[in-house]
């Protein structure tokens, strides 16, 4: 059988993974991905998804047809015909370009542009760098990779060696995030 995916244009450099796909969706050739974010407008919204297996290279893939479905997005890809072939899917991360990204507010942020930010408290201590967020469902929290003194030395209340803090992304502890200048600014303690 032929890979429903065709090698086409270069991927930008703007790509951004927004979900994977966990299986096919009926008899169709329709396909079934999990958003990485609650709200998938930007999944709805893009023509070309960029699909991704195991390392292989990127390869782009034209959507005919996308819909929200009990959390998930469903969609008809070009070339894919039948069960079989979104089957064969499985497994493929799903990356789309950054201008698809609906505009945001001046106060909302979306997760891709947190990782990276360094992050330091009132006091202008450097607690580390943002190497991922989360969501525990009642808020976001962002993963701060410590600077490996501080993680050697041990925080208190923290076994010597933790690599991370956890601080939950809300007002009450992060204070500013200028994004310019990649920096986030948090009410938090190395000893928490």
């Amino acid at each position: 059988m032929n890979n429903p995916v065709q090698a086409g244009i270069e991927a930008p450099g703007d790509l951004v993974t927004v979900g994977h796909v966990t299986g096919a969706y009926g008899i169709q050739g329709w396909i079934r991905v999990r958003p990485y974010s609650a709200e998938a407008d930007a999944l709805l919204n893009a023509k070309t998804w960029w699909l991704e297996k195991s390392g292989l290279p990127k390869q782009d893939i034209e959507v005919m047809q996308s819909k929200g479905h009990s959390g998930d997005v469903v969609a008809r890809l070009t070339g894919v015909a039948d069960r079989n072939a979104a089957e064969a899917l499985k497994g493929n991360a799903v990356y789309i370009s950054r201008k698809h990204f609906p505009a945001l507010d001046d106060d909302e942020f979306y997760w891709v542009d947190l990782i990276g930010a360094s992050v330091e408290n009132l006091q202008g201590e450097q607690l580390g760098v943002v190497a991922d967020m989360m969501d525990n469902g009642a808020h976001p929290i962002l993963r701060v990779a410590m600077p490996v003194q501080e993680a050697e030395q041990g925080a208190k209340g923290k076994p010597a060696g933790a690599p991370e803090l956890l601080i939950p992304f809300v007002g009450q502890f992060v204070k500013t995030v200028q994004q310019a200048e990649k920096k986030i600014i948090v009410d938090w303690g190395l000893d928490y």
